[in-house]
């Protein structure tokens, strides 16, 4: 990678020299461990010493050595330079990203009383602060000069993009609004901070408190012997829900009312009572939608596709508009598979959305051959992770792994490996936290404790979250096939932030657009079903056997199975998000229920049959999880990831040559380039859609 000119390198030097010592004497002033350099490797959070009385102090001393040294940059009387301000800008925040990073890990994967509180009282602090800097008007100034100046400064490329970037951020938070503009802006954004923390509260409540408590065993007919002792509390058994609309259990459970039960909890968890989040979705997306005015756009949607592939709403629905036909075909042939298989067994009923897992594995068993129970047997989650996702991974890009259990974790169910360069050069720290409790927040996600940037000398520490069933003790975790794509995907996240290759954190790995952020890891879910790799991690939890041929080869040609199903819950839910973010201010909602009917009504999705892969009032992505507009990626990068791996057909497959391509040329670049630019490198084309298509059964 190009460097910009020596002078440039001396007084960048120079810069960050006089901020890291003007931050370490304030880190030596205190003996909070948050803020004090880590003595681990990496600079890995010691959490032997981390309590939760830490953060709020870390986090307040943290913004005000930022507030301190963006003073410091508007109060500069030399010219505006890419050193004293652009630079000066990404390494202010050095401090709280360190701080925050670790806060956001546990208040998502191991929260308790104490970090809510903070969280709750923090939220409108961390807005504030933000409006603070890019809604600054001086700061501005002093960033648009550069920009301006941009074609006559001697910088490497990745310098020049930085300083783009930083310009497009101020300019889409606003930074160009008058006074009075800004002072209504910053408090929409405040008030949404404090609403999107109340609803991720209520969800996480909502799902704790709202499972099926069963006191008949017989009623649970249909799991497994382990399943039920896992299940056992008190003096019955309680089924807790995960954060999507279709529970898991509803696939086994034989007992109709039982389903109906859990399936109807699961869908109502948040839209009554005391955890009804329905007046926090209805401020929302009219908070967004007066936001959105204010920046000068139609809508929120249009405001927040700024940079994105995608660009506009109308692509989006375009997009959909292009999947819905031949998903809802696909989908009516499995209502007919599924509704027959009902009524061959006595059934004498219609099916219902509780139904639909249950007798669709009697489906996917009698067209297939195919028993998911069965198919259990071999993928256990540590032969899935040591010997299914590290192994692809070293055949593609020749990285190796190292247990590590000297690293303290923030729970004893945390994994750690090293992972090291083929040469033996150190890459980085990998955390694998993948059982589900209630201090965790539900789905599955990526995030770094640490960032790769080689201005501040950082190398990668990750984790990946999940929530898998934790076996009883002394069980093995067997995972579905589900489950075992999930563990690809994620550490396909955490490739994308390990061969990060960037000077600078804030356009470093994966922080990219959430329409190509999810590209990686969807791709990487691939390697799940290739048969060097499944033959080296399918195996039997007791006998060790390789998964046979035979049951290898139900598994593929059952890939397509369900696809209709799965295709149109995710549609539901990515056009109720683009729906919600198109509306205008004056928008009126009575009801978010009928809101929602209507919205899936509109989009020729309103089928009794298939729900939405989440409803409005407990849609974490957008309401909590900062995918308001960007639902619809994972549609737009599954078609990425598809035609991607149509490439690596057409080229070989699992070989070193094309894991390194893809590393040098999409893996390692981060946010540095235009992503329609980036992609047609690597493939030579644009992407297509066909193969998505093919690969789901839709064509």
């Amino acid at each position: 990678m190009k460097k910009y000119a020596l002078a440039a390198i001396t007084l960048a030097m120079l810069s960050c020299n006089t901020q890291k010592s003007k931050k370490e004497t304030v880190m030596q002033e205190t003996d909070n461990p948050l803020l004090v350099e880590s003595t681990l490797d990496y600079g890995a959070p010691d959490f032997t010493k981390i309590k939760n009385e830490h953060f709020k102090p870390a986090i307040l001393k943290a913004m005000e050595v930022q507030n301190q040294e963006i003073a410091a940059i508007i109060s500069n009387k030399g010219a505006a330079t890419f050193e004293n301000t652009i630079l000066a800008l990404e390494e202010s925040d050095r401090m709280l990203d360190k701080v925050t990073a670790v806060f956001y890990a546990l208040t998502g994967a191991h929260t308790n009383e104490v970090l809510k509180a903070n969280q709750e009282e923090l939220a409108p602090k961390f807005s504030k602060h933000n409006d603070e800097i890019y809604l600054n008007t001086k700061l501005f100034e002093r960033v648009k000069k550069v920009y301006e100046s941009l074609s006559s400064l001697s910088l490497d490329e990745e310098s020049k993009h930085l300083v783009k970037e930083y310009y497009k951020k101020f300019e889409k938070a606003g930074a160009s609004l008058s006074d009075e503009q800004k002072v209504a802006l910053k408090k929409i954004n405040a008030e949404l901070a404090t609403l999107s923390n109340d609803f991720g509260k209520k969800l996480l409540d909502a799902s704790k408190k709202g499972g099926v408590s069963v006191t008949d065993e017989a009623k649970l007919k249909g799991l497994s012997g382990e399943k039920i002792t896992a299940l056992k509390k008190d003096k019955g058994f309680e089924i807790k829900l995960i954060n999507t609309t279709q529970q898991p259990l509803l696939q086994s459970l034989e007992n109709r009312e039982v389903r109906k039960e859990l399936y109807e909890k699961s869908i109502h968890r948040s839209d009554k009572g005391a955890y009804n989040t329905s007046d926090l979705v209805k401020k929302m997306v009219q908070l967004r939608a007066q936001k959105a005015k204010i920046l000068g756009f139609d809508n929120y949607a249009s405001w927040s596709l700024q940079g994105t592939m995608a660009s506009t709403p109308a692509k989006v629905f375009e997009m959909f508009e292009g999947l819905i036909p031949n998903a809802l075909k696909k989908a009516a042939a499995e209502v007919k598979e599924i509704q027959d298989q009902i009524n061959k067994e006595g059934g004498n009923f219609k099916l219902t959305p509780y139904d639909w897992n249950h007798y669709a594995e009697k489906v996917r068993k009698s067209k297939y051959d195919l028993d998911e129970e069965e198919v259990k047997q071999y993928f256990e989650i540590n032969n899935v992770l040591e010997k299914g996702v590290f192994y692809a991974a070293t055949k593609l890009y020749g990285i190796t792994f190292k247990k590590r259990t000297d690293i303290p974790t923030y729970h004893p169910d945390v994994l750690v490996y090293e992972i090291f360069e083929e040469d033996g050069s150190k890459l980085g720290l990998y955390y694998a936290d993948f059982f589900a409790r209630d201090s965790k927040r539900g789905g599955a996600w990526m995030s770094s404790f640490v960032k790769q940037t080689k201005l501040r000398n950082q190398k990668p520490v990750i984790y990946n979250v999940c929530n898998y069933s934790k076996p009883v003790a002394g069980k093995p975790a067997l995972i579905s096939f589900d489950n075992v794509e999930t563990t690809f995907h994620e550490f396909g996240h955490a490739l994308h932030g390990f061969f990060a290759d960037q000077q600078y954190e804030s356009i470093s790995g994966t922080s990219v657009a959430r329409d190509f952020v999810e590209f990686p890891s969807q791709f990487n879910e691939n390697w799940a079903t290739h048969p060097d790799v499944l033959n080296n991690y399918a195996l039997h939890y007791e006998t060790g056997e390789v998964i046979p041929d035979v049951l290898l080869q139900k598994i593929k040609k059952a890939g397509t199975f369900n696809q209709g199903y799965s295709t149109i819950e995710t549609l539901c839910s990515s056009s109720l998000d683009m729906i919600w973010h198109t509306i205008t201010p004056d928008t009126v909602i009575d009801d978010v229920a009928t809101f929602e009917k209507q919205a899936l009504e509109k989009m020729k999705l309103k089928t009794n049959e298939i729900p939405p892969r989440y409803r409005s009032t407990y849609f974490a992505h957008i309401f909590s999880g900062g995918y308001a507009a960007g639902y619809y990626s994972y549609l737009w990068t599954a078609m990425l990831s598809y035609d991607a791996f149509d490439w690596f057909k057409n080229n070989g497959l699992l070989t070193r040559e094309n894991g390194d391509k893809f590393r040098r040329e999409i893996l390692s670049r981060g946010n540095t380039m235009d992503y329609a630019e980036m992609y047609k490198i690597f493939t030579g084309n644009n992407p297509k859609a066909e193969a998505m298509l093919q690969a789901r059964g839709l064509k």
